[in-house]
């Protein structure tokens, strides 16, 4: 199944690694070292330019989505419903 990220931006729902809340950068030292890493590898993707409210990690990209992190998940948790039908 696939999950929205907001614009045109459309994963698949099982590379999905972790999705958080934005805040999260700021209040982490190793979040922002590992966001810090990925943007030097070319590796993030900001789907809302300035309007990003969460973090959605996969096993390829990250991409910071203007779709809160709360919204994402029970749109994850959704999808994970129906594949277990």
């Amino acid at each position: 199944m696939f999950i929205h990220l907001g614009g045109d931006t459309v994963i698949r729902s099982k590379d999905v690694i972790a999705i958080l809340d934005r805040q999260v950068k700021e209040t982490s030292e190793t979040i922002g070292e590992f966001l810090e890493f990925y943007q030097q590898e070319d590796k993030v993707e900001e789907i809302a330019k300035d309007m990003s409210k969460s973090i959605v990690i996969t096993s390829e990209k990250v991409y910071l989505s203007p779709i809160s992190s709360s919204t994402l998940k029970r749109r994850a948790l959704f999808v994970s419903d129906i594949e277990d039908i």
